[in-house]
């Protein structure tokens, strides 16, 4: 009878084990789908700022006019602050954003199709983003600031 008792053991050790790997594994499963919307939820803001920055670009044509959009941001994705960047070079200009509070190089970046220069930080929950454009000797300027 004392030889049964061990091969119980055995077999609950083993279910325990197969058991707690399959829930690992779900769970992991599960953090990657949400991690893949947070990211996905982070690009289409972006390429909402992209929009708004030709909407604005088509909407100031004359030198020294100013004009400024609100735009509509979350102030979190996720449960999570994020920060988001305009800005130029050699191959043109892009927003880009991250998680968090600190601005990084980002892999989320959205190409912004005209020549502009564009410069500007704004990190959420530090108030409303405001996306200002004007024309100086034929150069359009985007500034992405926070009100």
């Amino acid at each position: 009878m004392p030889s049964i008792i061990p091969g119980y053991v055995y077999s609950l050790f083993a279910a325990l084990l197969v058991g707690s790997i399959i829930v690992y594994s779900c769970s992991l499963s599960a953090l990657n789908i949400k991690n893949q919307a947070t990211n996905q939820q982070l690009k289409n803001i972006d390429e909402y700022v992209a929009a708004q920055s030709l909407t604005l670009l088509s909407h100031t044509t004359q030198d020294n006019q100013n004009t400024t959009q609100f735009l509509d941001i979350p102030s979190q994705v996720g449960n999570q602050r994020f920060w988001m960047q305009i800005s130029n070079g050699s191959s043109g200009a892009w927003v880009e954003s991250g998680f968090g509070t600190t601005v990084t190089s980002s892999e989320i970046h959205v190409n912004i199709p005209a020549t502009v220069m564009a410069s500007g930080i704004f990190i959420s929950g530090s108030g409303r983003a405001v996306l200002q454009c004007h024309f100086v000797n034929q150069t359009a300027t985007l500034t992405l600031t926070s009100e």
